[in-house]
C-alpha cells in the first residue's frame, strides 16, 4: 500500500512558475508508475502527466506538453511536477496517483493523494 502527500502548490501570476511534490510512503514506490492529475471546479478530473517505474518513460498531456515536467527520485520516494508559463486554465486541485499499468486514464490509479491547489491569476 501506498500513501501520497502532494505539496507545493499556491498562486501565481500567469506566466509564473511552481514545482509540485508528491511524497510516498512505502517501500514499493519505486515499482509504480506515477500520474498527475488536475480537477478544476466545475469540470471532470483530466490526466496531465505521467512517469514510469524507473522514470525513462514520460507521457504529458497536450493541454500541458512542453511547459510541465514530470520527474521522480526514487531514493526520496517522491515525483515532482514542475510547471512552467502557468495559464489561468491551469487553475485547478492537482493530485498524483500510483498504479503498476502504464496508463492516463485515471479509474486505473490504485492510490491517490488528497490534492493541492494550485490558483493562476492573470
Amino acid at each position: 500500500q501506498v500513501q501520497l502527500v502532494e505539496s507545493g502548490g499556491g498562486l501565481v501570476q500567469a506566466g509564473g512558475s511552481l514545482r509540485l511534490s508528491c511524497a510516498a510512503s512505502g517501500r514499493t514506490f519505486s515499482s509504480y508508475t506515477m500520474g498527475w492529475f488536475r480537477q478544476a471546479p466545475g469540470k471532470e478530473r483530466e490526466f496531465v502527466a505521467a512517469i514510469s517505474w524507473s522514470g525513462s518513460m514520460t507521457f504529458y498531456a497536450d493541454s500541458v506538453k512542453g511547459r510541465f515536467t514530470v520527474s521522480r527520485d526514487n531514493a526520496k520516494n517522491t515525483v515532482y511536477l514542475q510547471m512552467n508559463s502557468l495559464k489561468p486554465e491551469d487553475t485547478a486541485v492537482y493530485s498524483c496517483a500510483a498504479t503498476y499499468r502504464w496508463s492516463a486514464v485515471g479509474l486505473h490509479y490504485d492510490y491517490w493523494g488528497q490534492g493541492t491547489q494550485v490558483t493562476v491569476s492573470s
